[in-house]
């Protein structure tokens, strides 16, 4: 089953079940999803795509949470965070840092970088092997601790 499946199964229950916070969320990525397979004309989206689109929302909702905060506006703030702990819910488990930290390692030795010229080489190989399990934020911030 992919990830797209299980999503739209997970809506239909929250529909029957009455969960109208998480049918909320859930219509909303749904949607995204098949935008995006209307602009990549294609019919059925990976697992990837659907990461992507996941990692998004995830962003936009700590971004308005932040926002929120600042406007002294807890009701939306909870109402961000609730919806934030249902998006994360379908993403892999995240990466620690001394995990991802091997990672950063192991492709700098691979590419051989030694400046931040060098980042975006790095960053091809990282990428790929952290696609859903780490924010890319995090990513280059590790990256740059290593690289003059």
């Amino acid at each position: 089953m992919t990830l797209h499946e299980k999503l739209e199964n997970e809506m239909k229950s929250a529909l029957r079940g009455g969960e109208t916070v998480k049918l909320s969320v859930l219509r909303m990525v749904i949607s995204a999803v098949k935008m995006i397979g209307i602009e990549k004309n294609i019919k059925e989206i990976g697992d990837a795509d659907v990461l992507q689109i996941l990692q998004k929302q995830i962003k936009q909702r700590k971004e308005s949470m932040v926002q929120f905060e600042k406007g002294n506006r807890k009701d939306l703030v909870d109402k961000e965070a609730a919806e934030l702990l249902i998006l994360e819910s379908y993403m892999p488990k995240q990466l620690t840092e001394e995990e991802l930290l091997g990672i950063v390692k192991e492709a700098i030795a691979e590419t051989g970088a030694a400046v931040r010229s060098d980042m975006g080489k790095v960053m091809k190989i990282i990428m790929p092997k952290v696609a859903g399990k780490a924010d890319g934020k995090t990513v280059n911030q590790l990256l740059m601790q290593f690289l003059k």
